[in-house]
């Protein structure tokens, strides 16, 4: 079919067959796992609690800022009891500099609520009950259960997987759920977990959302968006 170029694009992810398409996901996939062999989760936290609650943060934040902020604040708050206890006012000024602050208080302090009172103080260990905690959707849900609990139930799509799966021809979906759908149908279940995190990784130091670097970039020979 003749090399990826900008301009072939759609019409190369369009005739590319789904066996194609899985054995240059499965390259990609050993490409960057090699480029990135110690990816993993940005935020730190010591129990499900503070991943929940630094997830939630991390919306329209970066990882740094979030940590900025919970360095201090997990040092206060500890236990489920202490986040559903927490008053919103001096919440919302202890986490301000994350943005969007107000709704993050009213999420994380009524998840730590509903996860006190329904589910015996403990973060849920099943998708389909930690989706039931407000503010809570799939790309959070991923991530606390991946991370937290070992528990691999789907693929976290953040800004930079789902620009990734995008450009790399994986998905021509924009919502979050539909890219995971068609991630998860194209890469085996064990990649799921440490392909958010190296999609993440890739994003931030080569495939950026501006300046993109396809020049030193480990996948441009498979890359159907690339620039060279």
């Amino acid at each position: 079919m003749g090399k990826y170029t900008k301009d072939n694009q759609k019409s190369w992810i369009k005739k590319e067959s789904a066996t194609r398409k899985k054995k240059r996901a499965e390259k990609i996939f050993t490409r960057l796992l090699k480029a990135y062999p110690d990816a993993k989760i940005a935020l730190k936290y010591e129990n499900p609690m503070q991943l929940l609650a630094a997830v939630i943060m991390s919306a329209q934040a970066t990882d740094k800022k979030v940590n900025e902020v919970t360095m201090p604040l997990f040092k206060k708050y500890r236990t489920v009891s202490d986040f559903a206890k927490a008053d919103r006012k001096t919440f919302e000024k202890e986490i301000k500099q994350t943005g969007f602050y107000r709704q993050k208080t009213k999420n994380i302090i009524e998840s730590a609520r509903t996860i006190r009172d329904k589910f015996a103080g403990k973060v849920p260990r099943r998708m389909e009950e930690i989706l039931t905690l407000r503010g809570v959707a799939r790309k959070t849900a991923n991530v606390v259960l991946g991370n937290a609990y070992g528990v691999v139930a789907g693929i976290a799509v953040d800004t930079h997987v789902r620009r990734l799966s995008q450009r790399l021809g994986f998905s021509e979906e924009n919502d979050p759920v539909k890219i995971e759908k068609d991630l998860t149908r194209l890469f085996p279940k064990e990649n799921w977990f440490k392909l958010t995190y190296i999609l993440i990784d890739h994003g931030r130091a080569v495939c950026t959302a501006r300046n993109r670097k396809c020049a030193v970039c480990p996948l441009k020979d498979i890359c159907p968006s690339s620039l060279v």
